[in-house]
């Protein structure tokens, strides 16, 4: 039985490299898997997915107003697919976390969908909201904070390593833009009064100590 399955963490956990080895992993066998990611999000160029460790794939760029029900529902029609699996699929809306459940319920391919749970306010991106409420199983990926911690929070950041309080949700970015932290410093930097000091970029770690 097909299942739509959503792996969510903070920033650099190895989301991406996760979905390019499980792709790789289908494709290795012979089967056949489409990779969704959105339009919003073009740093590596439209169309790519990449990893910050040097994994890359082609994929199926969408817009927030496609139907992506009836957009794998084409594809497959042309060519059996095995598995679709979602980049940043923290951007997706209602309407598309309803469509990737009739994607697994109606079509039978199991969906992997990959994204942060959180913006930097601490609030639930849209699509990450519906993926925990309306998907099979969740799974977290782990990364660590500069504490030592476990990260669960991001932190949006200046050109001076400053936290930002306020802003749009949606603003592209890598490291030189998000900080992963546990939600104790979230917390310290984001509510306990007194002068926040500049936060450091920890190093990127695809598997955090246990």
């Amino acid at each position: 039985m097909a299942k739509l399955y959503f792996y969510y963490s903070a920033m650099n956990a190895g989301k991406t490299t996760h979905l390019l080895q499980s792709s790789y992993n289908y494709r290795e066998r012979g089967m056949h898997t489409v990779i969704l990611a959105p339009a919003v999000d073009h740093r590596f160029g439209r169309g790519t997915v990449a990893s910050r460790i040097g994994l890359s794939a082609s994929a199926e760029v969408f817009e927030p107003t496609d139907d992506l029900y009836q957009h794998i529902g084409r594809l497959h029609r042309q060519k059996a697919i095995d598995c679709v699996l979602v980049d940043e699929a923290q951007f997706l809306t209602k309407a598309q976390v309803y469509q990737l459940t009739e994607i697994t319920d109606r079509l039978g391919i199991p969906v992997l969908a990959y994204g942060l749970r959180t913006d930097f306010r601490g609030e639930l991106f849209e699509g990450s909201q519906y993926l925990l409420a309306w998907a099979d199983e969740l799974k977290e990926l782990k990364t660590i904070c500069h504490t030592g911690k476990k990260a669960t929070m991001v932190i949006r950041i200046d050109e001076h390593g400053r936290a930002i309080k306020s802003g749009k949700q949606v603003e592209i970015g890598g490291n030189e833009r998000y900080v992963s932290v546990s939600r104790a410093e979230y917390k310290r930097i984001f509510y306990d009064k007194g002068t926040i000091e500049p936060l450091q970029c920890p190093l990127p770690l695809d598997e955090p100590p246990s």
